[in-house]
């Protein structure tokens, strides 16, 4: 089903890819809601896709190619984690991903096959358009550093702290010589906190830094994505602090604290 723009409504949202309008695409097998949703992103200014099944999400996408996907955890079919290994496989693409369950290891999961965001149900549906807005303005201005990079003939130096190597050119990591695969959300959530080394981050600044929006109800996301990389990079790179936030720091008897051009 397709949710086409508001007739005489404004341009819309402007698409990363340089297009007019943005295609989200929903997929809910709850048809209430997957409903509600369309109906709410496609008067914001959207394109919108939805299916209901998670093989017909793996087809829609690749044949749609959506500049976002909100997706459900329980389909019928294959699941929404296996859809966004594929969906992800084939194509990068933002992802929110909908679970009826406020369950950490769950969501840790879902950053883990590649997803940028999640929220629980029920959800705010303006909280969802605006989560939806955020990750599209990361796209773009992904897609704008990237244009300028090769039009400049230049591109920006590695960041390097301590045993890590942040190429933001090729958006790649290493550790130790290893190098270590990011999802996008957490590549940028790695370079806010190595741009400021030692120093402490809010979550509510991170927030506002890597996902676009400010909302203290989305700190919980700040504390899931740090688990995710913790995991990748190792637990003694970021140093929580309680009440507060994050602190990336160098590896013991790493060189000091500021990040610097590799």
């Amino acid at each position: 089903m397709t949710f086409a723009t508001r007739p005489g409504s404004a341009a819309g949202p402007v698409n990363p890819a340089g297009g007019a309008t943005p295609t989200v695409l929903v997929v809910e097998d709850e048809p209430a809601i997957a409903t509600a949703v369309a109906r709410r992103l496609s008067a914001e200014g959207y394109q919108v896709e939805t299916v209901g099944d998670g093989l017909a999400a793996v087809d829609t996408a690749a044949r749609v190619r959506p500049d976002a996907v909100v997706l459900d955890v329980m389909l019928p079919g294959i699941d929404g984690l296996e859809v966004c290994r594929r969906i992800q496989a084939d194509r990068p693409v933002p992802v929110l991903m909908l679970t009826a369950r406020d369950d950490e290891t769950d969501m840790l999961i879902g950053l883990g096959v590649g997803a940028d965001d999640y929220m629980t149900k029920p959800f705010s549906m303006r909280e969802l358009v605006a989560r939806v807005k955020a990750l599209l303005r990361r796209q773009q201005r992904a897609a704008l550093a990237a244009e300028q990079a090769s039009t400049s003939g230049g591109a920006e130096p590695p960041v390097t702290v301590g045993d890590l190597v942040i190429d933001r050119a090729q958006r790649r990591v290493h550790r130790a010589g290893t190098e270590v695969h990011l999802t996008p959300t957490e590549f940028d959530l790695l370079l806010a906190l190595a741009a400021s080394p030692r120093t402490v981050l809010t979550r509510e600044r991170l927030l506002a830094e890597v996902w676009d929006w400010v909302d203290a109800s989305g700190t919980r996301t700040v504390d899931s994505h740090v688990k995710a990389l913790r995991r990748k990079l190792g637990a003694d790179l970021i140093r929580t602090v309680h009440g507060v936030g994050y602190a990336l720091e160098p590896a013991t008897g790493a060189d000091a604290g500021e990040a610097s051009p590799a």
